[in-house]
């Protein structure tokens, strides 16, 4: 199995598009209620923040705000 090598240009991607879903999950997780297309929605955002913070080439890339969104995803 080979280890990822990515490039500053491509973690800086992955920490964007991480960053985007915690936007999502943030925003239905504030709302009163959720439909099932929201529910799903979260839970597909909390799945990709879950293989986001298992990738092992962040550098100095604040991980919080993915592990709060996953947490805050499941409850």
């Amino acid at each position: 199995m080979s280890v990822e090598t990515p490039t500053a240009a491509e973690i800086a991607q992955s920490y964007s598009a991480a960053l985007d879903s915690v936007t999502v999950i943030t925003d239905l997780m504030a709302l009163d209620a959720r439909d099932a297309d929201q529910t799903a929605t979260v839970a597909r955002n909390v799945e990709h923040l879950e293989l986001m913070v298992a990738k092992t080439y962040w550098t100095t890339e604040d991980l919080a705000p993915l592990n709060d969104a996953i947490t805050a995803g499941k409850a």
